[in-house]
C-alpha cells in the first residue's frame, strides 16, 4: 500500500517544531522501509519547492488539493493536525498542541481557523497520533476522540557529540519564537533578579503572537544590554549557542512537547523549564521545574543555576541521559506501527 503525507511543513525557511518533525518523520519512514512507497503531498504554496528538494528514490511528489484526491496513496497521514476533505480510504492526524483552544496565545483569526481544521482532522481520522500524553488527554478532553482512537509518538532529538575542549560561557539561552506562550515577560524580570555580571540572556528565535511585550519589556530592563533578542537563525548558529551556553530556560505557560528543552538536553545544557504542559512529561527528573507563573520561583531556580556549577553539571548529565530516551528513530518505528495497525504497513 502506497503511504502518503503531508510534506507541507517540512520545506521553507525558518522550519518550526512542526516543521523539524516533518522533515524528521518523512526521511525517517523512507530510509527506515526502503521496501515501501510513500508519497510526499504539498499544498500548493509549497509544490515548486517540493518538487525542487531531493528526495529518496521511493518517494513520489504530490499536490495537496482539499477537495481532488491525487497520486495513489490509500493511507494518508495529516502531519499538522490537519486532514484535507478530500476521501483517502485511510487517515492518520498528528496532534502537536492545542493551546489555541485554552488561552489568547494567537489572533482570532488564526484561533479560528486552526479550531476549524482540529475539529475537522479529529472528526476525519481514523487513529490520531499525539506527541505527548498531555497533548492526548487534550484531544479526548476538548475534541470529544476515544480514548481508542488515540496513539502516542513522541517528537525526538539528536544527540550531539561533546565539543573537545568546549568552553560554556555566563550565558542563559533561549530557544524558540518570542511570543506569549513562552512567558519571556517574566524570564527577563527572573534574569534581572538572579543573574548579576557577567552573565547574559539570549532569546533566539522569531517574532510570534504578543512579541512587542517583550521587546518593551527588554527596552525597560535594567540589564538591557546584557539581553539580546536575535530574531530568527539558522541552524548552524543556533547550534553554536547550545555549545556556548551555560543554562537553558524555558518557563513555557504551555508546551504540546517542546523540542527546544530536549535539544538542550542533548547538547548537555542543564535547563530550567515549567510544570505546565507537557514539559513535566518531557523532562522528567533531568530539569528545575517551576510554576510559570511565579516570578520568584522563576528567579531562584535561575539563581540556583547561576551559583551553583555543580548543579549545572548534574543536570546537564541528566539531561543527555534523558534526551537519548527520544531519538527520532523511536518517533518513525511508533509511527510506523500505526500504519501496519491500519493495514498499511508489512
Amino acid at each position: 500500500m502506497t503511504i502518503g503525507l503531508d510534506a507541507t511543513y517540512s520545506e521553507g525557511g525558518q522550519l518550526s517544531g512542526i516543521g523539524v518533525y516533518s522533515r524528521e518523520l518523512l526521511r525517517g519512514l523512507a530510509q527506515a522501509h526502503p521496501e515501501a512507497r510513500f508519497e510526499w503531498y504539498y499544498r500548493l504554496h509549497r509544490l515548486r519547492a517540493g518538487w525542487r528538494a531531493p528526495r529518496p528514490p521511493n518517494v513520489a511528489v504530490r499536490p495537496l488539493l482539499e477537495h481532488v484526491r491525487t497520486g495513489s496513496a490509500k493511507l494518508f497521514h495529516g502531519l499538522n493536525q490537519r486532514l484535507p476533505a478530500a476521501r483517502f480510504p485511510v487517515r492518520v492526524a498528528t496532534f502537536h498542541d492545542l493551546f489555541v483552544f485554552t488561552a489568547e496565545y494567537s489572533t482570532p483569526g488564526f484561533r479560528q481557523r486552526f479550531q476549524k481544521q482540529a475539529r475537522e482532522a479529529a472528526a476525519r481520522a481514523d487513529l490520531i497520533l499525539c506527541v505527548s500524553r498531555f497533548t492526548a488527554g487534550q484531544v479526548e478532553e476538548i475534541l470529544a476522540v476515544p480514548a481508542a482512537r488515540l496513539r502516542i509518538a513522541p517528537h525526538g532529538v539528536r544527540l550531539s557529540e561533546p565539543e573537545a575542549g568546549g568552553q560554556r560561557e555566563p550565558l542563559i539561552l533561549h530557544v524558540g519564537a518570542v511570543q506569549r506562550r513562552k512567558n519571556l515577560v517574566r524570564l527577563v524580570a527572573a534574569f534581572e533578579r538572579a543573574a548579576p555580571q557577567p552573565w547574559r540572556l539570549v532569546l533566539a528565535g522569531g517574532a510570534g503572537y504578543g512579541s512587542e511585550e517583550v521587546q518593551e519589556r527588554i527596552r525597560q530592563s535594567p540589564a538591557a544590554e546584557r539581553i539580546a533578542w536575535t530574531g530568527w537563525l539558522p541552524d548552524e548558529e543556533v547550534e553554536r549557542l547550545y555549545r556556548r551556553a551555560s543554562v537553558f530556560a524555558f518557563p513555557s505557560l504551555d508546551e504540546g512537547f517542546g523540542i527546544p528543552v530536549l535539544e538542550a538536553m542533548a547538547h548537555g545544557v542543564p535547563v530550567l523549564s515549567s510544570t505546565r504542559g507537557a514539559l513535566p512529561e518531557v523532562c522528567g527528573d533531568a530539569a528545575l521545574l517551576v510554576d510559570p507563573l511565579r516570578d520568584d520561583e522563576i528567579a531562584q531556580a535561575l539563581e540556583a543555576l547561576v551559583r551553583d556549577e555543580p548543579l549545572r553539571g548534574r543536570l546537564a548529565q541528566a539531561g543527555r541521559a534523558r534526551a537519548a530516551q527520544f531519538p527520532w528513530e523511536r518517533t518513525v518505528e511508533e509511527t510506523w506501527s500505526v500504519y501496519a495497525e491500519l493495514g498499511a504497513a508489512g
